[in-house]
């Protein structure tokens, strides 16, 4: 077996990716961040991150990210700003592809994360961070005593964040695309009972109103063809999300919606290969919990290199990952 080029190679520069590389060069390991050539994650959309623990003033997504990176350069991870564009995880040791450009690792992780689907609109765009977030759970709180949020989406996540927004602003507003909920019986069952959310069935956003912040939203009726505007200060998009794993495919077991399969460490199908953050996780989607588990993984990497498993073969890889 030729020698890896590093000892750790991180694809992904989320609050997951930069985690695993303070982590990871914290032990003495040689480590790569491919971080792509948007890096800094989902964070890099959001204003005010509250619920970060250690700022008890709150701290800019922007400026989180920069914090991370800073504390990952400085305990000697090296960063490429480029997307990793292929990997062969067919045969140890995994091999990473920036184009033509070929990267061996004894260890790599993957923290590529996962992009919220959104509306498509020009105004969502200009708007995001100024009252547009597909996350309610962060941004919500920003809107306490706001008289109106606007939630777009008919699944679990709608009525989560449906449900959690009632507690915070005078009224939730959910506009739907059909005439019945998605989700799940005891979820739609606790968002339709709840005296301050409001349906809007049959039902588009076609536009976020607001020049510098969200003001209000057109909203179109797709039965009769007529368009309105509901004033509201913040809109919170639960479309969905779509993991970021498409160079990943038939080189990692993946799940129905295309998530990354792991173990309870952070193992996936191919041996010496580890996952964390949004790329695996489709439940908590916070940069705490991404956090934690990019510190998983490292050290999850770090027995793996030190124990000698990076010799083994594939016979090592826990079975149910396999099938």
């Amino acid at each position: 077996m030729s020698p890896a080029d590093y000892d750790v190679v991180i694809i992904g520069s989320g609050p997951a990716g930069y985690t695993a590389a303070i982590y990871a060069s914290r032990a003495n390991l040689k480590t790569l961040v491919i971080a792509g050539i948007t890096s800094g994650g989902q964070l890099m959309l959001t204003r005010e991150v509250e619920n970060y623990p250690g700022f008890s003033e709150g701290i800019l997504g922007p400026d989180l990210m920069e914090n991370m990176r800073m504390q990952a350069e400085r305990m000697g991870a090296e960063i490429m700003y480029e997307d990793a564009t292929r990997v062969d995880f067919s045969k140890y040791p995994p091999k990473v592809y920036v184009e033509d450009r070929e990267f061996t690792a004894k260890a790599v992780i993957v923290a590529t994360g996962a992009s919220p689907r959104w509306l498509g609109l020009e105004s969502e765009k200009r708007l995001l961070g100024r009252g547009v977030s597909s996350c309610a759970t962060c941004d919500g709180p920003l809107f306490k005593n706001a008289p109106t949020a606007v939630v777009v989406g008919g699944g679990d996540t709608a009525m989560e964040y449906a449900l959690f927004l009632a507690n915070l602003v005078g009224r939730v507003v959910v506009v739907h695309r059909r005439d019945r909920l998605r989700a799940s019986k005891v979820m739609a069952d606790r968002a339709l009972s709840n005296p301050k959310i409001e349906f809007l069935w049959n039902s588009v956003v076609v536009d976020i109103l607001g020049d510098s912040r969200v003001e209000g939203v057109k909203v179109r009726n797709l039965i009769q063809n007529v368009e309105r505007t509901i004033e509201c200060q913040a809109v919170f998009v639960a479309i969905g999300h779509e993991p970021n794993t498409q160079i990943f495919r038939g080189q990692l077991k993946l799940d129905e919606a295309g998530y990354i399969v792991v173990d309870n460490r952070l193992r996936t199908s191919a041996p010496g290969v580890f996952a964390a953050g949004d790329v695996h996780d489709h439940r908590y989607r916070q940069a705490i919990t991404a956090a934690g588990f990019g510190c998983m993984a490292a050290m999850e990497a770090v027995w793996f290199i030190e124990s000698g498993e990076a010799e083994y073969t594939a016979e090592t890889t826990p079975q149910y990952l396999k099938t």
